[in-house]
């Protein structure tokens, strides 16, 4: 795969994938991942969205996948370091504007902030956003999830990054995920993936991320996005990793936002990927014909 190097120290790899319906021709769409989550992830999302007419982009953060790992223990990642990788990107791919921006659970965090230091009147990036969908994402963790992240933190230090994933995934999927018999290669898939994660990621990079979401509170700046650009905040209706009232008060937040759910918990877009993939799309399309609720 390609990538773009911003410095000696600094790379982002990405992939650009192409429309396979060549009828319409739609805006660009730039996905950005959750924590510990390489590009692949968005596996059940990139043909639906192909299919539909797009140029979609995905690209792995800084501490996983193919880009660039932290260069000691003391380097730390926020949301500022990954809006400014994303950016640097977007204007490297020269992406069509306007496009559409889907970040989910930390990637919603990079995308919330991405869109507040570029997206705005007298900024670089205005008037480039034509969408910015927040899935499975907060404003701010509040001491519910900023507990559960102690935990982590905790976890993979004293015992491995696996081990926080394998808790992680009984938070993120429904218990009829692991009692589906034809799930059961889907679940084992996934457990082969996670034990993989301490030597694939590694621990530096784990809690670079981690403190992504740590740190992260827009919660006295994210309303400024209001009339700006089209926000959708999208939540599986089950989540409970990230509490559905913690995306409610993001949509309250951001006057004239839209609020759309979809089956499942916080891994929706792979358990329920149709599902996910559907509220997506239809919310891209009203937002291109102009008939947006709310907007």
């Amino acid at each position: 795969m390609p990538y773009h190097e911003f410095s000696d120290s600094v790379r982002i790899n990405y992939a650009i994938h192409q429309p396979t319906a060549t009828t319409n021709t739609r805006p660009w769409i730039v996905l950005v991942n959750g924590l510990a989550d390489p590009q692949e992830t968005w596996a059940g999302q990139v043909p639906a969205f192909t299919a539909a007419g797009y140029t979609v982009v995905t690209y792995d953060n800084r501490g996983v996948g193919l880009s660039s790992r932290p260069t000691d223990d003391d380097e730390l990642y926020t949301t500022a370091i990954m809006a400014s990788d994303l950016r640097r990107l977007v204007e490297a791919l020269d992406v069509p504007k306007p496009y559409h921006v889907l970040g989910v659970s930390m990637g919603g965090m990079i995308a919330q902030t991405y869109a507040l230091d570029y997206g705005l009147p007298g900024q670089e990036g205005e008037g480039e956003i034509l969408s910015l969908t927040l899935a499975c994402t907060y404003s701010a963790p509040g001491p519910f999830c900023s507990r559960m992240f102690s935990l982590w933190k905790d976890m993979a230090q004293r015992m491995s990054i696996a081990d926080v994933m394998r808790d992680v995934a009984l938070w993120a999927f429904t218990p009829e995920f692991f009692g589906d018999g034809g799930k059961k290669d889907d679940v084992k898939a996934m457990e082969d993936e996670m034990s993989k994660i301490d030597q694939d990621m590694g621990l530096r990079s784990y809690l670079a991320q981690l403190n992504v979401i740590t740190t992260f509170d827009t919660r006295s700046s994210v309303g400024k996005l209001a009339g700006n650009m089209k926000v959708i905040v999208l939540a599986g209706e089950g989540d409970i990793l990230i509490p559905v009232s913690l995306s409610k008060e993001l949509h309250g937040l951001v006057e004239g936002s839209q609020w759309r759910t979809t089956k499942g918990g916080h891994a929706c877009m792979w358990e329920f990927p149709e599902e996910f993939n559907q509220a997506c799309l239809e919310g891209w399309k009203e937002v291109e014909e102009g008939k947006a609720t709310q907007w």
